[in-house]
């Protein structure tokens, strides 16, 4: 995941950010997971996508 960010391969794209905040929520590095999906947020496009990102990193406090 770190060698794709620092490509910079998908530059500008929420799906980056969300796979990484998943995978930081799975290893419990809640805060880190949050600020991630957060991140996706704020890039996405679609609402309901987005609904559902800041859905999950509400959830991880």
């Amino acid at each position: 995941m770190d060698e794709l960010i620092a490509s910079g391969a998908l530059p500008g794209s929420h799906l980056v950010p969300t796979v990484r905040g998943e995978l930081l929520a799975r290893l419990g590095r809640r805060p880190e997971a949050r600020a991630e999906l957060e991140l996706a947020a704020r890039l996405c496009a679609n609402q309901r996508e987005r609904s559902v990102l800041l859905r999950k990193a509400a959830a991880l406090g």
